[in-house]
């Protein structure tokens, strides 16, 4: 069962920091296209039209960052945690 957290706006759209899926899932990308089904308010909000993680979107497994691993492509199991950071504006 995958973990997953949710951190801000994408907290609220979810309801609740952490919930864990067992989605049919081998990849962060097909975790967050899964993740985008199951919450309507989060469609398109994760990935683009090509399946690319949206730019200023902080996606990490086990605390590491996967622009710096394998982007989507990443691999994921049973036994990780996906975190979902929206963009973050500021001044």
């Amino acid at each position: 069962m995958t973990e997953l957290r949710f951190f801000a706006t994408y907290r609220a759209a979810v309801g609740q920091k952490t919930v864990e899926r067992d989605y049919d899932a081998e990849t962060v990308g097909e975790v967050l296209r899964a993740i985008e089904e199951e919450w309507p308010e989060l469609a398109g909000q994760l990935l683009d039209d090509e399946g690319e993680i949206r730019p200023q979107l902080s996606v990490l497994k086990n605390g590491r960052e996967v622009a710096h691993l394998d982007g989507p492509a990443t691999p994921v199991g049973a036994e990780d945690t996906v975190s979902v950071f929206p963009p973050v504006a500021g001044g």
